[in-house]
């Protein structure tokens, strides 16, 4: 049986792979993701280059493997942010995000005997509402501490949608993993039924 490695601690992403069937085991890749951050290239080649580094990062280490490596980037007017370390910094995160439309970014490599077999990126647009500050203040209250956890401050699949006016784009890529893309990708490997 082919083992599957999802090298990420993202519960959102296993629980996707997961959901779709997928037998899969979950080993994080240890990297300091800030060496890539600083390179200062574009968001998009940002995700694909942290998805391919955690995908080799454990592809060294489970050669026989196929490991699957995903980053999330969010950019909003030519800005590029990551997930807020603090209520304070998730609520100026959020009232920078008012009112305006960002773009997401997930990006996913997959790898087998540290070769990058695989990589592929989708992008999503979504549009804030105008919201009060009373609303985000209850947000946050409500929501606590999973702030943190999401590069965009919010679950989609969560009340994180009340945020939104608008939605263009693949509900999983919003999520954080183009799975459409990752079954089509493996069946056509035979890693899966087609």
């Amino acid at each position: 049986m082919t083992q599957l490695i999802l090298a990420s601690a993202s519960k959102s992403r296993g629980d996707l792979l997961r959901g779709a069937g997928l037998n899969i085991e979950t080993i994080p890749a240890d990297l300091d993701e800030e060496i890539i951050k600083a390179e200062g290239l574009p968001v998009v080649e940002t995700a694909i280059k942290l998805s391919k580094a955690k995908a080799a990062h454990i592809s060294k280490h489970y050669p026989q493997a196929y490991v699957i490596g995903a980053d999330q980037m969010m950019e909003c007017d030519g800005l590029r942010f990551d997930k807020p370390t603090s209520r304070e910094k998730a609520r100026e995160q959020l009232q920078f995000l008012r009112a305006k439309t960002h773009h997401l970014i997930s990006a996913v490599s997959l790898y087998k005997d540290n070769d990058c077999l695989w990589s592929h990126h989708q992008m999503a647009e979504l549009e804030m509402r105008r919201f009060s500050d009373a609303f985000l203040e209850s947000y946050l209250d409500q929501i606590g501490n999973d702030v943190m956890t999401t590069v965009g401050g919010y679950r989609l699949e969560e009340m994180g949608v009340q945020l939104f006016n608008r939605i263009e784009g693949d509900y999983f890529t919003i999520l954080g993993l183009p799975l459409l893309a990752v079954l089509a990708f493996l069946r056509s490997r035979d890693m899966i039924d087609k």
